[in-house]
């Protein structure tokens, strides 16, 4: 493809400074931030890192959309006394040698690109789950991440939530037995976006750059702000959004870290008459041989499971099972049901009526701390002054194969079938067209590289 001058000299910079020593952070220093991203979740990380003032000051902002770039400024300038550089393009952003981190919030069709495009600028970088779009992203992140010797951290913050990581370790160390299942759920409920006519672009949004990777779509209000989460070119639907959090969770509990020998998807798009590509109800079952993990997405109505608490209409959280008992684990705390059955044995045992003399015990129940993202923030700059990537609770190796696994669940629901994979390479056997979905048709100059 055609360079253009502007990107021939970003890459130039890059690789000097790929080439070149970074300045080490002393205990002290500051973290010089530059936020890529700032709709709903870009503002909360304005707050969150706006509580870590000995630790970075927010130097820059970035957004295709000069009135969200306008109001970060300003409030930036009321809460804490500065005014930081407002970009257009992030590229610019990274040529600066004045920002040391970048923070992105990006739609999840930008994640990869953004960080890559960081790490070779020789930035570290926090991004948002999922990690990538699809899973030649995740690849080519991780590549990016040991090339450049970059810290990247992924926004997977349940790896710093002190009573997940307890219920995680005691699942480790045996304290519901040999697992043979973990079940992840994403009840969360919402409602159909309608429909919502291609329109003229608004005045200050640069619509080309929001696209970037994406093929080009003229402009409607539901592939914009929030609702890009629910078409294929710009989102991975709630498994990819929510869903990524209790994925991450499961394969962290289950200790997996290879690829599984199966995987199939069901679901739909039920009742609503709407805009929306991606489904509201999705079960997904991959199969690792000696364990399983099963998914289950539900935007309608929906009842609790089974010994997991209540709390109304949404409930994102997951389940363990054990040959020993269970372990549930969500925002609210973790629980531990251990079984009491003694020994049964002869015709007992084989009778209709064997289930009736276990119980199960709560034999722990710890209550959540309301921790959340700050903790993972923090982590991030400890490892960056450190400069050790294996002190990052979500390093990019981490979320990008969670993110992977949202990813082959969406595969298998597209192309309509169960798929089998080679647990080597991480591709699907005799299957073309699931294959092809491992990446995607990059619209030029926004290409995610082969070589980074």
């Amino acid at each position: 493809m055609d360079i253009t001058p502007s990107r021939r000299r970003f890459l130039q910079a890059s690789a000097a400074l790929a080439t070149s020593a970074f300045p080490i952070l002393g205990a002290n220093d500051r973290i010089q931030l530059g936020l890529v991203g700032l709709g709903g979740r870009g503002n909360d990380h304005m707050k969150f890192y706006g509580t870590l003032d000995t630790d970075c000051r927010i130097a820059a902002v970035c957004d295709v959309n000069q009135a969200a770039r306008e109001r970060a400024v300003s409030r930036i300038q009321k809460e804490k006394g500065h005014s930081p550089k407002d970009y257009s393009d992030m590229r610019t952003m990274f040529e600066s040698k004045d920002i040391d981190a970048v923070s992105i919030a990006t739609p999840n069709h930008w994640h990869a690109l953004a960080a890559i495009w960081a790490c070779q600028a020789g930035k570290d970088v926090y991004v948002e789950k999922p990690a990538s779009h699809n899973i030649f992203e995740s690849r080519k992140m991780v590549e990016a991440a040991r090339k450049y010797n970059r810290m990247v951290q992924v926004g997977s913050q349940s790896r710093s939530i002190p009573h997940k990581m307890r219920a995680i370790q005691l699942i480790h160390e045996g304290a519901i037995g040999q697992v043979y299942q973990a079940r992840a759920l994403c009840f969360r409920r919402r409602f159909s976006i309608g429909h919502s006519p291609d329109e003229a672009v608004p005045a200050g949004l640069d619509w080309d750059i929001f696209l970037g990777p994406a093929q080009w779509k003229p402009y409607s209000k539901n592939k914009f702000a929030y609702n890009w989460h629910w078409f294929w070119d710009t989102g991975n639907g709630d498994i990819g959004n929510q869903g990524v959090h209790e994925m991450d969770i499961a394969l962290w509990g289950l200790g997996r870290t290879g690829w599984p020998a199966a995987v199939s998807s069901t679901g739909g798009k039920y009742v609503w008459k709407d805009d929306q590509e991606t489904p509201n109800t999705q079960q997904s079952a991959f199969d690792f041989g000696d364990a399983e993990l099963t998914f289950d997405v539900r935007n309608l109505p929906t009842p609790p499971e089974a010994m997991v608490p209540f709390t109304g209409p949404n409930y994102v959280g997951n389940i363990f099972f054990g040959d020993l008992g269970f372990l549930t684990v969500d925002h609210t705390g973790f629980r531990v049901y251990k079984s009491t059955a003694g020994n049964i044995s002869g015709d007992a045992a084989r009778g209709a009526g064997a289930g009736s003399r276990e119980r199960y015990e709560k034999t722990m129940d710890e209550k959540g701390s309301g921790e959340d993202t700050v903790p993972h923030m923090k982590n991030f700059f400890d490892a960056i002054r450190a400069r050790n990537h294996k002190l990052l609770h979500a390093e990019i190796a981490i979320g990008a194969r969670s993110a992977a696994f949202c990813h082959l669940a969406n595969i298998s629901y597209r192309v309509g079938h169960s798929l089998r994979l080679n647990q080597s390479a991480g591709r699907f056997l005799g299957d073309d067209e699931a294959n092809s979905l491992l990446t995607r048709n990059y619209r030029a100059p926004y290409v995610v590289p082969e070589k980074v």
